[in-house]
């Protein structure tokens, strides 16, 4: 199979390690000249990925038209904030083709889901997008690990599976694709809080209080959008909030961290500054999104006067006492 992968970064890198291992073709496409050269350099991302080297088989290019040529499938796998400027540049060379979409979030102008604002820009309908628990420094280590698919259109269900699947990854489908993307989104907003848990030294009961209360309200968020609420069961749902709340590894817990351990603004200005905090813009787009559905969702509503509003992160604890 011929893939055409966008994004040069963690993320990418480590689907690319699972589509080699699979013995696909891949074009890594990348914005800058600046990161192609140093990719194809050292053969690898050694500030984003430096663990994984792609072999010399790999090829990586700047230029969209000849990543989208005569490919089978196409894999999106950039921030969130680029995804619309991104399908921009790919519109004149889109024709029906099958889009694979690995980024997480909503757009902060517009909130539009990614599935949405792709649809709306590319000449297709054969959109999928795939969330689950997947840190990409643990999928270039091929232990086990399981991921959500969910699209429309079963032939690009079916692609995806055979560019992806195999004997350490595990796809299950659904046909819930906002709902996915729901839970992909927001758990990265309550990782937020779980790393304001840990900043604030909370046990580890309290953090399983979070996570369980949390997958309540991610259900009635999932209601409110008139999504599938099982979706919460699933690797994108339950998995990955799991995943996301309870690791460092996390940049959204990170981030948290620093917000209960009371950092100064300028510390908090410079992580943002230097790392991808989805959860940081996600927050403000579905706290928006939630006020023009008029649903309450009060974890959001505080994280939000939280982060946003520099409200005391021990308010964190007694909500979670208090919450009704």
């Amino acid at each position: 199979m011929r893939v055409g992968l966008f994004g040069g970064g963690a993320y990418g890198m480590a689907l690319c390690s699972i589509l080699r291992y699979n013995n696909h073709d891949v074009t890594i496409w990348t914005k800058t000249e600046e990161t192609k050269n140093e990719i194809l350099k050292n053969r690898c991302n050694k500030i984003k990925l430096p663990g994984y080297k792609i072999d010399d088989e790999v090829k990586v290019s700047t230029d969209v038209e000849t990543v989208i040529k005569d490919k089978d499938l196409l894999i999106i796998a950039i921030p969130a904030a680029y995804v619309s400027s991104l399908c921009d540049e790919m519109t004149p060379f889109i024709d029906n083709d099958n889009i694979l979409i690995a980024t997480k979030g909503i757009e902060q102008k517009t909130g539009l889901f990614i599935s949405e604002i792709v649809e709306n820009k590319l000449n297709t309908k054969n959109v999928a997008v795939i969330s689950g628990p997947s840190f990409a420094v643990d999928l270039i280590t091929r232990m086990p690990a399981g991921l959500t698919i969910a699209s429309k259109t079963p032939e690009t269900i079916l692609l995806a599976r055979q560019a992806l699947q195999n004997s350490y990854i595990k796809l299950r489908d659904t046909t819930d694709v906002i709902g996915v993307e729901i839970c992909g989104s927001i758990k990265n907003v309550i990782a937020l809080a779980a790393g304001m848990l840990a900043g604030l030294k909370a046990n580890e009961s309290t953090k399983a209080m979070l996570l369980t209360e949390a997958s309540h309200d991610m259900e009635n968020i999932l209601e409110a959008f008139d999504c599938d609420k099982r979706t919460v069961m699933s690797f994108a749902g339950i998995g990955d909030l799991i995943l996301t709340c309870t690791s460092p590894k996390s940049r959204n817990f990170s981030f948290g961290n620093l917000i209960g351990e009371g950092a100064s603004t300028q510390k908090v200005k410079e992580y943002l500054e230097n790392t991808t905090v989805e959860g940081y813009y996600t927050l403000e787009s579905i706290y928006m999104l939630l006020k023009d559905k008029k649903v309450t969702i009060p974890i959001i509503d505080l994280i939000y006067e939280i982060i946003v509003n520099g409200k005391d992160p021990n308010l964190l604890l007694l909500f979670l006492v208090y919450k009704s």
